[in-house]
């Protein structure tokens, strides 16, 4: 299966279209959003610079001067006062807006700052002047420094604060681009996406459609009777099992038909044979010289029981040319052959015949049972010194199935001679004149004619031996109804 290295499933050429879809649409997307979470981050740390510092103006240009006043007049030490905590929390946050704000926009931030320091030491001015125990009016002189720093101050922040909403304008503006920018590549790739789906779709379309048109071409021909069509390797990894299996049935198929031609060549064989093997000369002549023989003694009675039996035995062997004949001419017909023999083996051969009446009416192959019992004369009883005796029985078992079977007490076989012949028996091609050649017959017709497996049966030992087979029971309807019964 070295082909499976360059084949494709449909499903992984669906999902790659789709992952390329979506990557397309997706890319757009992700930039459109990106951008947007920074400048609207921008813009969010902008806003909240421009808030503290908003925060800050009412701080330096009131609360640090009222309290540097309070100081001055008397009313407050300078502790009391909070000034020096209040520039503190001034300072930190004009160091974190310093710190957030780009190069080009921190100027104004940066001087305020600065000018903090200024402010600061003019406090400290103050704080030195009340040590030195210096009037009034020289820390009034210096408060009113503090005033004009402070508006200088606050100025400067509004400054900045301008300049933010400059820089936040200018990032809304170019937000606003990017998303136009965005969209508009958006629809872009959507178009190239839908036209880049459809050639793909087709693609896969024709991906799955050729193989599956190659596949129907074939079961085509195959069903028309071409047993030579056969699919070549293909890409879809889906069709790629279907296409193996469906050339393994088409070898099956094709082996099938030459294995049915071939066993129907060899029923015709077998028929013939069995035909052939059933109209024995010797048989035929030894049995007319008994007839000549008893005529001339005068047995009047037994040459006309020979005269009907060998009638019968000839007439149901050939059976107008039908395949199948009722239960109750086949015990007809080896009730005759056995009559015929017992004329000539008196003293060595004994028979019985056991199918019952209800049987009689079932249809069977002919000439099943015949070659068994001429086996069993002539390999068994003939040989054994007393002779023995031969039983045939039919039995109907509980599954529709009638089991017939042919035993005899001749002198049997040895287990390497037994083992031998069940060998034969799954010759398809019997051969005249050796041992167990109307068995290896029977067999044949068997699995042919039956359509099973299981053909004959063989036990044997010391005591004799017994042959037994299966078949169904067939009523003369099943023999009309189903012509295949026949065997072609």
């Amino acid at each position: 299966m070295g082909g499976q290295r360059w084949n494709r499933s449909i499903a992984s050429r669906i999902k790659g279209m789709s992952r390329r879809v979506v990557l397309l649409l997706a890319v757009p997307v992700v930039v459109s959003l990106t951008l947007m979470l920074v400048f609207s981050g921008r813009y969010a740390r902008a806003m909240a610079r421009m808030g503290a510092v908003a925060a800050l103006k009412p701080m330096i240009s009131d609360e640090i001067p009222g309290a540097v006043w309070q100081v001055v007049s008397g009313r407050r030490t300078l502790d009391e006062s909070g000034v020096y905590p209040l520039i503190s929390q001034v300072n930190a946050a004009m160091d974190d807006a310093v710190r957030e704000t780009g190069e080009s926009d921190r100027l104004a931030i940066v001087i305020a700052r600065r000018t903090m320091d200024t402010l600061a030491q003019y406090v400290d001015q103050v704080r030195d002047n009340l040590a030195r125990g210096e009037l009034v009016t020289v820390n009034e002189a210096v408060l009113g420094e503090i005033r004009d720093v402070a508006e200088l101050v606050v100025s400067m922040l509004n400054d900045y604060i301008t300049g933010e909403i400059a820089a936040a304008s200018a990032m809304s503006a170019a937000l606003n681009r990017t998303v136009f920018i965005t969209a508009a590549a958006e629809v872009l790739l959507v178009l190239l996406t839908l036209l880049l789906a459809d050639r793909m779709a087709r693609s896969t379309a024709r991906f799955v459609r050729e193989p599956i048109e190659r596949l129907e071409s074939v079961t085509a021909r195959l069903a028309e009777g071409d047993m030579s069509a056969r699919l070549p390797l293909t890409s879809v990894q889906e069709l790629w099992n279907l296409t193996g299996q469906v050339n393994v049935m088409a070898d099956n198929l094709d082996h099938m038909m030459r294995q049915r031609i071939r066993d129907e060549r060899s029923l015709k064989k077998a028929e013939l044979r069995t035909l052939q093997a059933q109209i024995n000369p010797h048989f035929l002549y030894n049995t007319l010289d008994a007839i000549v023989w008893k005529a001339e003694a005068g047995e009047q009675r037994e040459v006309i029981q020979l005269t009907r039996a060998l009638s019968d035995f000839f007439r149901i062997s050939l059976s107008s040319g039908a395949d199948w004949i009722p239960i109750r001419q086949e015990k007809k017909h080896i009730t005759g052959y056995l009559s015929i023999q017992k004329t000539r083996y008196r003293d060595i051969l004994d028979y019985e015949i056991d199918i019952p009446d209800s049987l009689d009416e079932g249809y069977i192959l002919k000439l099943l049972l015949q070659p068994l019992v001429e086996n069993a004369l002539y390999h068994g009883i003939k040989y054994k010194r007393g002779g023995g005796l031969i039983r045939v029985t039919g039995r109907e078992e509980g599954d529709g199935m009638i089991r017939f079977t042919v035993s005899d007490t001749g002198k049997g076989m040895d287990a390497a001679t037994l083992e031998a012949l069940r060998r034969r028996l799954s010759e398809q091609q019997p051969k005249p004149g050796e041992h167990g050649f109307g068995m290896v017959n029977v067999n044949l017709r068997l699995r042919l004619y039956y359509a099973q497996a299981e053909g004959l049966r063989i036990e044997s030992g010391p005591e004799g031996t017994t042959v037994s087979f299966r078949v169904p029971r067939r009523t003369r309807e099943d023999i009309e109804n189903d012509q295949g019964l026949s065997g072609g």
